[in-house]
């Protein structure tokens, strides 16, 4: 009796052992499978996705009355590394698009060595009238991040970050008749139609003062005021807007650049809503709803260079009369 007993015992601990070396297995057999998995859409991520650019059109219909169609390009957040060869021969064939108007929301370039490549790039946009407006990743070097930590709150500048020689990259926009908006305000016609633009210095940077829209047009049914910035802080949003903006540009969030698919962004990096990360919505203030056009960008962080359902894109509105 007391050796069948001990059989017993010996075969109940044995299956136990065998249970959890079973357990053992197939939760390292899971494991592994997750891990493959992740690398795989961060491969995804980096080498396909970033990759992938796209131009998304929209119809913004605010068109005085009597002016003629126009269409504006959006570019924004192009984040340009030297080595992006594939990046800079798309942004080459953006001219194709024959926008009237080219907005520029900033964050152009990751490296001084980028400059050249990029006026190049561009060239044939710098012949178009445009407006451009400057983003902290224009003034600095991007840093080593983790990406997590945007689940925090929106990011902090590094004082140990080096400068980039932006007053070059400013200043042959300007050469080739951009205007900067950086606090400041001009009016331009297109077709008859009077622009009063009017932007800020980064908000990121805390570099905003609004300058308010350039002097009342002479023919204000015939006149449009647009509204540019980097980030779409909310206290930018609501003073452009109780200031008459009809439509405003921005960019900084990437779309939340890495998105949840059938969610959408997790994170802007700044206070605007998340499901406002990119596209043409609205924003309202002072009793005033307005267009909100904010791109989800052409680039990455050269430290986290990858999106995932969230394409890097350039952005085409046709400017048309309301229906």
């Amino acid at each position: 009796m007391g050796h069948a007993r001990v059989s017993r015992t010996r075969r109940a601990s044995g299956r136990r052992r065998a249970a959890w070396v079973s357990a053992a297995t197939k939760a390292a057999a899971a494991t592994g499978a997750l891990a493959a998995t992740g690398a795989g859409l961060v491969a995804w991520g980096a080498l396909v996705e970033a990759r992938n650019f796209a131009v998304r059109t929209e119809r913004l219909p605010i068109l005085p009355p009597g002016g003629r169609p126009f269409r504006i390009l959006h570019l924004s957040d192009i984040h340009l590394v030297p080595s992006q060869r594939d990046k800079l021969a798309w942004l080459s064939s953006l001219a194709t698009v024959k926008p009237d108007l080219v907005v520029n929301t900033g964050d152009n370039i990751a490296a001084a060595a980028s400059i050249p490549l990029l006026l190049e790039a561009l060239d044939p946009l710098l012949d178009v009238p445009g407006v451009f407006v400057p983003g902290s990743n224009d003034y600095y070097a991007p840093q080593p991040a983790n990406p997590l930590r945007y689940l925090a709150g929106p990011s902090h500048q590094d004082p140990s970050r080096s400068e980039l020689p932006w007053a070059e990259l400013f200043g042959t926009f300007e050469s080739r008749g951009w205007l900067n908006l950086a606090n400041q305000g001009f009016s331009r016609v297109l077709d008859g139609v009077r622009l009063d633009l009017a932007g800020t210095d980064d908000p990121h940077l805390e570099r905003d003062e609004w300058p308010g829209f350039p002097g009342v047009s002479s023919t204000p049914g015939r006149s449009l005021r647009i509204g540019v910035t980097h980030a779409p802080y909310r206290r930018v949003l609501d003073t452009m807007v109780q200031d008459g903006a009809d439509v405003v540009f921005a960019g900084h969030t990437h779309g939340g650049q890495i998105c949840v698919p059938f969610y959408g962004a997790l994170v802007t990096n700044c206070d605007l809503p998340t499901w406002q990360a990119s596209g043409l919505t609205s924003w309202t203030a002072g009793g005033r709803t307005v267009p909100l056009e904010v791109s989800a960008g052409i680039g990455t962080s050269p430290k986290a260079p990858v999106r995932f359902a969230c394409r890097p894109e350039a952005v085409v509105l046709d400017v048309v009369a309301p229906a």
